[in-house]
This record gives structure tokens, C-alpha cells and sequence, in this order.
């Protein structure tokens, strides 16, 4: 099977010429990031890394990733990009974590390295320190043809678990192309299709699957990749127009604020075919808005980071502006993925039951890195992953999520998980015992709410709390409201009864 690196070499022989990215003002072709490639991979090789070595980023979207990571492929590299928003604690944790041999970062991130890597910093643009694009063009040219096989691990995403720890969720070549590889492109749901001749807008963050798997499906097929370095909706606008963008991958938030801007509704959108959005379903009025503006096809994609992104769709054919039960669902499994709905004991429930939702599918990780119970709580012996999500499936096999199993926020399409979040809190003076949980907001789906029991005494002032969260995590998990109380409700067991608090602040 034809691995990352496989179809990047071929596009720089067959599709020399055609531009590959777009980064602001700068165009790289095929050509030209097949040299790139080689002289990455080059560069990397003489520095003494081995195959299997991790290397990572952090950054906001860059053409320069994309080059970064296929040329980390040749040489047989996984490919670690950190989210840029996390606290200096939590990057601090990733890099221990994966121990990268190399770094490339922003210059407005570096203060985030506390304490430093322990390994070789470049930057992404000019500052105190070797640029990564010098570096880069000092290196050979000729192709080490090195890259690894397809069961090998070229990129590991981290993603939050209840513990609070993040995990490194290991994707391989088959992880991220097999689904698309194992049939011809006409047996393929037409919105998963892509062509030579799509534009695609890479405007999710890169340290999500939606941002690196939706740039790295544009470079698959040999089509444009138009990287956004931050969502703007003002910009987005004006590079749909000037690239004729025609496959965009959004959240219902992010789209909401593109629709309500005067000038989209002035703005021709013939050339835009799909619109795939995930994270959350898409209100019945901001469908009707935006079908109304762009006038193309919307479709919902459900997947998570364990599953190299999506493995459910909800098609085109199934949005409808006056709604319809399917709307509430996210879809079909794509070809090639098995769904089942778990009992509370792993025994496959009927139709129409809720459950939790087992993917099997090339698609799905190879594991947590260095985690090994965790992975074999994750991905049984035949291959079933349990997803954390509660769900039941249809007679028509159409998927719909019930709750989430795991008590995860989607807030502007991050994943929040209130163990994260709860563990900052609890160091506080004030705070003797906490509960966190998403309540409904307009403009982000979900905000983080915190309710807290004061320490006996203790009168806390709720912005002080809420800055002391952001000193020590992303701003997006801090809470953006706080209650108070005298007491969290608990089961027997002692586990809070989040379900209580969510029917209560919500």
C-alpha cells in the first residue's frame, strides 16, 4: 500500500508544477515540497535521529508544518504538533512525555518552554535562534527514501483523558489513508470524495485531526491546501472568493459567525461544493442561514482522534432546512467501519438501544504511546475501540449520540474534560471541593462552568478563581462562570453526580 511519503514523491513527479500550499502570500508547489521533503528528512538524519524518533511543533498553521511532517515521514519520524493554547505546565508535560529530538516553534511560544525541551529549538520565523527554513535549505538535496512501512506511526496527537493527563494517540500510515485507499474513489460517499482539482481551506488548528488530517487529505489527492494561520472569519470569507475554495472543514460556531457577517450575504459562493462540520450538530436555523448563503452541500462528520478523525457522515442528501429525525444524528459509518453499541457488560445491544459506541476500523490508532493499559482499556484483542461516547443506531444504521459517557465539553470546538480542569482548581486556598461542567452558551455551544464548595471561612472572589485556573491551563478550559454551594452531590461511591449539576445550571 502507498504510504504519506509515497504520495508525496509521486505529486512531485507527476504534479511538479501544481501548487500544493498556499500560505498567505506564498505559494510552494509539488515540486518543490518534494525537495523539501528530502532536504528535511536529510537535515534530520544528520542530526543522529533514528527512525521512530518524535518530532514536534508548536505553532499556529504554517505551510511550514506540512513540509515539516513530510519530511519527518522520510526519514521515518512521527510528527508531534502541541496545541499552542495549553499552559506552560501542559506543554512542559507533552515534551517530557514524548521526549522529542527536535523542536520547531513560534517565537511568540517560546516563553511557554518552561522548563526548556532538552532538545534543539528552530523557529518558524526570524528571532533568537536558527530559522527553520535556513536550516532546511543548507540541507542535501537527494531522496534518503527512507520513510517507514504502513504500519508505522507518523503522527501522535495528544488528547485529554478523564485523568487529566493528555495521552499520545499514535495514527500510522493506515490509520490516516486506508479508509480512502481501500476502494475506488465512486464507491465512496460523493462529500468524502476529493480530486487533483479541489482548493481545500486548512483552517482548523493542525494540533487537531480536523486541521493535519483535513491538510493532509488535500495532499493525498494532489489538490491545494490554502493554510489559514488563525480563523478569522473576515479572511476566511475573502480567501474562499480568491482561491475558489471548494471543500471547507468548520465548526458549527466558527460557521455561525462567518454567516452573520454583512458580507457574505453579498458574496457569490458557486464555486464552494461541500461544507463538513463536526465537533457539534448544527442548529436547524444556522443550517437554513448558511445553505441559504453558500448555496452547497453541508455534511457532518463524527470521529475523535483514536480514529484518525471521521468515521460517521451525515450527507448532504440528509440536511434538510424545514428538519428531519435524521438531522439529529452524525450518520452513517463510513466504508470500511463497523459500529456497534455496548452494554454496560460489552455485549452488543439491538437497535434502537443506548449504549456505548465500539469502532473497528483501519483507521483506528495503534495505541497510546507508552501507555499500554491505557490502550488495552481502549482497543480490545479484536480490534473494537471503545470510544467513550453513549449512543444507539438506527434500523437504518444512522448513528445518534445519546450523552457523553466520559463527561466531556465541547466548548468552540475543543474537547474539555472536567477532570483537567477540576485538578487546577482544586490547588486553590479557597476552593474545598469542586464540580465542572458545560452548560449551553450561544456563542461557543458549551462554556466551562465551575461549581465549587468554599473552604469553611472562605468568601472566594470568583475572578480571582477563574485567573488562577488560566495560569495553570488554556484559557478555553478555565472556567467562564463560577457557582457556589455548600456541598456537591455524590453516589455512594463518592463519584459526583455531574448529571444533577448539569439539570440544575443548565
Amino acid at each position: 500500500m502507498k504510504t504519506i511519503g509515497g504520495y508525496v514523491r509521486d505529486h512531485g513527479a507527476r504534479r511538479s508544477g501544481e501548487v500544493a500550499l498556499v500560505f498567505e502570500e506564498r505559494e510552494t508547489s509539488y515540486g518543490e515540497l518534494n525537495r523539501r521533503a528530502s532536504r528535511i528528512a536529510n537535515g534530520l538524519v544528520a542530526m543522529g535521529l533514528q527512525p521512530g524518533a518524535r518530532v514536534a511543533y508548536l505553532g499556529k498553521n504554517r505551510d511550514i508544518y506540512f513540509e515539516f511532517w513530510m519530511g519527518a515521514i522520510r526519514a521515518a519520524m512521527v510528527m508531534v504538533p502541541i496545541n499552542w493554547r495549553l499552559a506552560p505546565p501542559e506543554v512542559a508535560y507533552i515534551l517530557d512525555d514524548c521526549s522529542p529530538a527536535l523542536l520547531v516553534a513560534d517565537p511568540e511560544f517560546l516563553a511557554r518552554l518552561d522548563p526548556a525541551p532538552g532538545c534543539p529549538v528552530l523557529l518558524t520565523e526570524t528571532g533568537e535562534g536558527e530559522p527553520f527554513a535556513r536550516w532546511r535549505d543548507r540541507q542535501a538535496d537527494g531522496d534518503p527514501q527512507a520513510d517507514g512501512g504502513y504500519e508505522d506511526v507518523v503522527l501522535q496527537l495528544y488528547t485529554s483523558g478523564t485523568t487529566g493527563n493528555p495521552k499520545g494517540a499514535m495514527l500510522t500510515n493506515r490509520s490516516l489513508l486506508a479508509l480512502r485507499d481501500a476502494l475506488p474513489p465512486d464507491a465512496l460517499p460523493g462529500w468524502y470524495r476529493w480530486s487533483g482539482e479541489d482548493v481545500a481551506l486548512v483552517a482548523m488548528p493542525i494540533f487537531h485531526i480536523s486541521g493535519s488530517g483535513w491538510g493532509l487529505w488535500a495532499l493525498q489527492h494532489g489538490a491545494k491546501a490554502v493554510v489559514v494561520r488563525d480563523f478569522d472569519p473576515h479572511q476566511v470569507l475573502d480567501l474562499l472568493v480568491r482561491y475558489r475554495i471548494t471543500k471547507l472543514m468548520i465548526v458549527p460556531t466558527a460557521l455561525r459567525i462567518m454567516c452573520d457577517d454583512p458580507k457574505a450575504a453579498e458574496t457569490d459562493f458557486s464555486f464552494l461544493e461541500t461544507i463538513c462540520y463536526g465537533g457539534s450538530a448544527i442548529p436547524l436555523d444556522l443550517l437554513r442561514q448558511a445553505i441559504g448563503l453558500f448555496g452547497c452541500g453541508f455534511a457532518q462528520m463524527y470521529g475523535m482522534t483514536e480514529t484518525a478523525g471521521t468515521i460517521t457522515g451525515l450527507p448532504p442528501a440528509d440536511h434538510d432546512v424545514d428538519g428531519n429525525v435524521r438531522m439529529a444524528s452524525v450518520g452513517l459509518p463510513l466504508p470500511g467501519v463497523e459500529i456497534r453499541i455496548l452494554g454496560p457488560e460489552g455485549a452488543e445491544l439491538p437497535r434502537g438501544e443506548v449504549g456505548e459506541i465500539a469502532i473497528r476500523a483501519a483507521a483506528n490508532m495503534t495505541g497510546y504511546y507508552n501507555r499500554p493499559e491505557a490502550t488495552a482499556e481502549t482497543i480490545d484483542a479484536d480490534g473494537w475501540l471503545r470510544t467513550g461516547d453513549a449512543g444507539r443506531m438506527d434500523a437504518d444504521g444512522y448513528v445518534y449520540l445519546a450523552d457523553r459517557i466520559k463527561d466531556m465539553i465541547i466548548t468552540g470546538g475543543e474537547n474539555v474534560y472536567p477532570a483537567e480542569v477540576e485538578n487546577a482548581l482544586f490547588g486553590h486556598p479557597d476552593v474545598h471541593d469542586v464540580a465542572v461542567i458545560g452548560v449551553p452558551d450561544v456563542k461557543w455551544g458549551e462554556a466551562v462552568k465551575a461549581i465549587i464548595v468554599p473552604v469553611e471561612g472562605r468568601e472566594p472572589d470568583p475572578a480571582a478563581i477563574i485567573a488562577w485556573a488560566r495560569a495553570r491551563i488554556a484559557a478555553y478550559k478555565a472556567p467562564k462562570s463560577i457557582a457556589f454551594c455548600d456541598a456537591l452531590p455524590h453516589n455512594p461511591s463518592g463519584k459526583v453526580l455531574r448529571r444533577l449539576l448539569r439539570d440544575q445550571y443548565r
